[in-house]
């Protein structure tokens, strides 16, 4: 009987160490599988389905923490629509980021007194258009934030190294990104929409960042000559002057400024804190021949995502 239970005893060992054995195998080989290129994803905001596109580029491998760059598109737009013009995935495979292409919800909007129904981030009210009566605007901040988290829990992104660019409407996005999320964004850039009315005064951003605004002299109804750079940023009404005026109130900035670039492509006024640090500085671009776009290379001879990461990536969250 002795010889039996030992015997019994030993089996039972035996199995219990395969089967921890097995185990530690299987959780070795449960290693996810990394899907390269183009992926899409669910989520669910205040019982509402959304989607966003991460581009993966063949450079990760998922275990060295990487920068993740939004682009926000326009009015009317998707996520599918500017991962195929924006160049932001060509920068991705480039540069070994992650780029994500998030997607407004489409809803009734009234802009500029016209009625549509179109996709729109809820930038409300950084500019003078409107949900149509009954809509119920969309928390986008909310999305954003849980896309962070999720793309935390899919990838090995590095937490401090988190930006956004946005096009029209969703540079206003941006803007507003730029008050209730900054604590998670290391640095901005808004095109062709920002602050547009002067109705933000009592926001008070999470935290103080870089932001770039960029804007082509080619917008609205006449062509600005580049050298008239400093005329519609100094004169009240006109959209510059608005932008400037905003972002100098909500970041304390120094309203004195300096402007360089070229006249004949670029030129740009820079702004400073009252503080001094030039980490947080504000950055008014203005391009010659751009038209109401987000430049890619081929609509016009700024290939914009390059510019931009070059620019970005030289920030961090403290």
């Amino acid at each position: 009987m002795r010889l039996n239970f030992k015997h019994t005893l030993y089996m039972i060992n035996k199995t219990l160490l395969l089967s921890m054995l097995f185990f530690i195998i299987g959780c070795a080989k449960e290693e996810p599988k990394i899907q390269y290129g183009k992926n899409t994803f669910t989520t669910v905001v205040d019982g509402i389905e959304r989607n966003y596109i991460v581009s993966v580029p063949q450079g990760y491998n998922g275990k060295t923490n990487v920068p993740v760059v939004f682009m926000l598109h326009g009015t009317g737009g998707d996520g599918n629509n500017v991962y195929n013009t924006s160049g932001w995935k060509e920068i991705g495979e480039q540069e070994n980021i992650l780029t994500v292409f998030p997607s407004g919800l489409v809803q009734c909007n009234i802009d500029d007194g016209v009625k549509s129904v179109s996709s729109k981030w809820n930038s409300q009210p950084t500019d003078n258009w409107s949900y149509c009566k009954n809509v119920t605007p969309p928390d986008d901040v909310k999305y954003f934030g849980k896309i962070i988290d999720e793309l935390m829990v899919k990838y090995s992104i590095d937490s401090k190294r988190i930006y956004f660019v946005g096009f029209s409407n969703g540079g206003q996005m941006c803007a507003k990104l730029s008050i209730f999320l900054s604590d998670r964004i290391a640095a901005i850039v808004e095109c062709s929409g920002s602050f547009n009315i002067d109705s933000t005064l009592s926001w008070e951003p999470a935290r103080k960042l870089p932001i770039t605004y960029q804007l082509g002299n080619k917008e609205g109804s006449f062509e600005v000559p580049l050298s008239q750079f400093q005329m519609i940023l100094n004169t009240p009404g006109f959209k510059p002057y608005i932008v400037q005026k905003t972002h100098v109130r909500l970041f304390d900035l120094n309203p004195n400024y300096t402007i360089s670039g070229d006249t004949n492509s670029v030129v740009l006024a820079e702004f400073i804190p009252l503080d001094g640090n030039v980490k947080n500085n504000f950055n008014f671009v203005f391009v010659k021949g751009l038209d109401h776009e987000y430049p890619n290379g081929v609509n016009h001879w700024m290939f914009g995502a390059q510019v931009h990461w070059n620019w970005l990536k030289q920030f961090t969250l403290p």
